[in-house]
């Protein structure tokens, strides 16, 4: 396959610069898998098309503030964006900005702190190394959130780009189709039937990295730290023996989940586990556990469009993508919403 078969034209004035209040308001694109029927709706609404037993499987990634600037020895200013803890010892893997001045040995100072670069990887990586390791008082002082580069406008309210469910540290990049829930339109699925679990996948570098490559197969994700809990593989287990459908909210919630489904006698199940994942999915994919998804709407040639097209077919979604744009749906991470069932 091509990537430029997944390629589409978006007026800039569609791609949304601020979320909509309340967070339940936003528009939401309901697409049908088997009759490629198309309904719209507000967010608010989802539970009309979901049914008691239905189990929601959300993402509780918290965004860290990833954003850090500080000052090279030899003179000037270097940006660090943090992608990935390596571990506990202060190590992390970073994009810097001006890239060129974070040669290996680069001794960058951040208010108390010192990075020193120790290792340069593709794709413009760099390992460095912070004294003293435990760098959560500086993001807490002088970090600020990672906005994606075709947001504009300064994020007023930090809180706008967690989830309100957000709680294990360590993401770079929201999960941001669920951005759109309250605690309310929560509390309201789960008194009519809805369960919800959780899993966490800390959304890192894939989430940047556009497919360059001309062959989709090509493509390599970057990986990314997941952990599926016993209590949460239990329910979703336990969910599909019963015939009860798994509503993964958000393309970060599928890769875990996909990422831990084994196959058995009698199906799939998911087993428990931490660590990392590089699924990619994309056209083609045999899906496991996954039955219904709420997704926002995606960048052309990214790996979330092509697995939104694998869950749904290039076809249908390319559909639903002209429908959003002539409705002036608002796209991207503060857009409106999709389920696709």
């Amino acid at each position: 396959m091509r990537i430029a078969e997944f390629d589409y034209h978006l007026p800039k004035e569609l791609i949304a610069q601020c979320a909509v209040e309340p967070r339940d308001s936003a528009r939401l694109l309901v697409l049908e898998r088997k009759t490629g029927a198309l309904h719209d709706a507000r967010f608010y609404e989802i539970g009309n098309w979901l049914v008691p037993g239905d189990l929601l499987v959300l993402n509780d990634t918290r965004v860290l503030p990833a954003r850090v600037f500080g000052k090279v020895g030899s003179g000037g200013n270097m940006e660090f964006l943090l992608l990935r803890r390596v571990d506990n010892n202060g190590v992390w893997e970073v994009l810097t900005r001006p890239a060129r001045k974070a040669r290996t040995g680069t001794v960058v100072e951040f208010d108390g702190y010192q990075a020193e670069v120790r290792e340069r990887k593709p794709e413009g990586v760099r390992v460095v190394k912070f004294t003293p390791p435990d760098i959560s008082p500086l993001l807490e002082r002088k970090g600020e959130l990672a906005l994606p580069p075709y947001i504009r406008e300064r994020c007023e309210n930090p809180d706008r780009y967690q989830t309100v469910y957000a709680r294990v540290p360590g993401a770079v990049a929201a999960p941001t189709a669920g951005l759109h829930f309250t605690p309310e339109l929560l509390n309201k699925l789960c008194a009519s039937g809805i369960e919800v679990a959780t899993i966490t996948l800390h959304a890192g570098l894939g989430t940047f990295r556009p497919v360059k490559v001309d062959k989709v197969e090509e493509h390599r994700m970057h990986p990314e730290e997941f952990e599926v809990s016993d209590l949460t593989a239990e329910r979703i287990n336990q969910a599909r023996a019963e015939g009860r459908r798994v509503v993964c909210v958000g393309t970060t919630a599928v890769r875990a989940l996909e990422a831990q489904a084994e196959r058995t006698e009698t199906g799939f199940r998911v087993k428990s586990g931490r660590g990392e994942t590089g699924l990619y999915i994309y056209p083609g994919y045999e899906w496991k556990v996954t039955g219904a998804l709420i997704t926002n709407f995606h960048l052309p040639k990214s790996t979330l469009l092509l697995l939104v097209c694998a869950f749904a077919s290039r076809e249908l979604i390319m559909k639903a993508y002209e429908h959003a744009i002539a409705q002036r749906y608002r796209f991207y991470s503060f857009g409106d919403a999709m389920l696709i069932v």
